[in-house]
């Protein structure tokens, strides 16, 4: 009774839910969007719901993307069937999660995915044991499997260009949330309190930045506001979590419009701490080089071809690196060990944030290794270099450096020219470092003589003759 009557005096001070609405109907001549533009195994989901007596719909991303002419990437389904219902149906299905149970219904290689209506959560019960709350300290949802109706399912959506329902039997769109109005003009808007929604899910800003970067949409004013105050928030959500999400926000093909906009809203900080210090104690080298790297990537997907999260990552630290490198070789270490131990500890610090998985890790560390390497040519090391598997990622490393205004004495290019050389032109190029080092006035090394040395007044030993 107490408890009821406290909340009672809490509500002025939250802003209200917002009310459900009867959904905006578009009847095919009010839309672009046709059943055969879908995926058939989607439409083929959807009416076999349907057939089984329950409310199906494709929703979400795919429909968003046939609106504006893009090929959807995936197909979602939402349904009134429970996750065990959707499987009774399909042989071909199995029940996934824990925290958000779906089901995936698989046709080959193509996974449709299937979620039962959800509803928003009720307001927690301070008796209820902690192990069974749905929500954290801060709002975040830590249980999802609260089923309720369409309209209920709509308005719990993150965004209302991601809370559209097509029904490929009539083809109509059920619009719950203005979506449609949204594509049209362009605009990521959240469904609901910005401020409530990102603390529901801090991710949901790391997406706002994505859809407006792939889409090129603008960020609505009061869906943008509370970003910056609350970007702290991403600090608790799980590292494993933030590394696809990152994968997603850079391998999207808009990887420097993305940076821009997560900069704009300091979420470029709580993804990557040191890399965000390096950038401010020196803008210029360290984001003309990250830009320069996500240009690249950005080109080569456009072009097709493939791109590693080994590289992206390399070049997104490295500006925090050179400095520690330093570091580590006041204490007295070579320089390749230095960077060793260097590169070592920025990793296991980054991995805190974002669990970057083993198999982009030592590809990272071996292009920063050959850093190092790269510029000892002297002897038969160029050609063991050129042998190395990660050669071509380490000099291209090396002209991304060198691209940010990185001073190497011109190593990119005689490693260019060393590459289409012949033979005989490869060795005379090894020679030309000896003369280049001799012209210098770098000093020969000296063999080691077993003899001892002779004293002011000694004379030279007698010949054996």
């Amino acid at each position: 009774m107490l408890k009821k009557l406290f909340q009672s005096f809490r509500l002025p001070l939250r802003r209200l839910p917002h009310p459900r609405r009867t959904p905006e109907i578009l009847s095919s001549r009010q839309h672009s969007l046709h059943r055969n533009d879908l995926s058939r195994h989607a439409v083929s989901v959807v009416e076999r719901l349907q057939h089984a007596g329950y409310e199906a719909y494709v929703v979400g991303g795919c429909v968003r993307d046939l609106l504006l002419d893009l090929e959807p990437k995936d197909y979602d389904v939402a349904t009134s069937a429970t996750p065990e219902q959707v499987r009774a149906e399909f042989r071909n299905a199995r029940v996934i999660g824990r925290r958000f149970k779906l089901v995936h219904v698989h046709f080959g290689r193509e996974i449709i995915e299937v979620a039962t209506f959800r509803a928003n959560h009720p307001e927690e019960d301070d008796d209820e044991p902690n192990h069974l709350a749905s929500r954290n300290e801060s709002g975040r949802i830590l249980r999802d499997n609260i089923y309720g109706t369409l309209e209920d399912d709509a308005q719990r959506r993150d965004f209302t260009i991601n809370a559209l329902y097509y029904d490929p039997s009539s083809e109509r769109i059920l619009d719950h949330t203005h979506g449609v109005h949204d594509i049209r003009n362009r605009l990521i808007r959240l469904i609901g309190d910005p401020e409530q929604r990102y603390q529901e899910d801090p991710v949901r800003m790391l997406r706002a930045v994505r859809f407006a970067a792939k889409l090129d949409f603008e960020i609505e004013k009061h869906s943008a506001e509370p970003i910056a105050d609350l970007a702290d928030l991403l600090n608790d959500v799980p590292s494993a979590r933030l590394f696809d999400e990152i994968i997603k926000l850079f391998l999207s093909g808009k990887a420097e419009r993305t940076f821009d906009l997560l900069l704009e809203y300091d979420l470029f900080a709580p993804l990557f701490p040191a890399s965000a210090d390096a950038l401010e104690d020196n803008p210029e080298y360290a984001g003309t080089l990250i830009r320069n790297a996500l240009t690249n990537t950005d080109l080569r997907i456009a072009q097709g071809k493939p791109v590693t999260p080994a590289f992206l990552f390399a070049a997104l630290l490295w500006p925090a690196l050179p400095a520690r490198v330093a570091e580590v070789q006041a204490r007295g270490l070579p320089p390749i060990p230095a960077m060793q131990e260097a590169a070592h500890d920025l990793i296991w610090e980054q991995c805190q944030r974002t669990a970057i998985p083993k198999r982009f890790t030592m590809p990272m560390r071996e292009i920063w290794d050959m850093q190092e390497r790269l510029p000892r040519r002297q002897g038969r090391r160029a050609d063991q270099l050129l042998e190395n598997p990660r050669f071509r990622a380490g000099y291209d490393f090396l002209l991304l450096r060198e691209s940010a205004g990185e001073e190497t004495d011109g190593l990119g290019e005689w490693w260019t020219d060393y590459q289409e050389a012949s033979d005989s032109d490869r060795r005379n190029m090894i020679r030309g470092l000896s003369s280049k080092d001799e012209g210098n006035g770098a000093p020969r090394k000296r063999r080691r003589s077993n003899r001892r040395k002779r004293g002011p007044n000694e004379s030279a030993p007698a010949s054996a003759d």
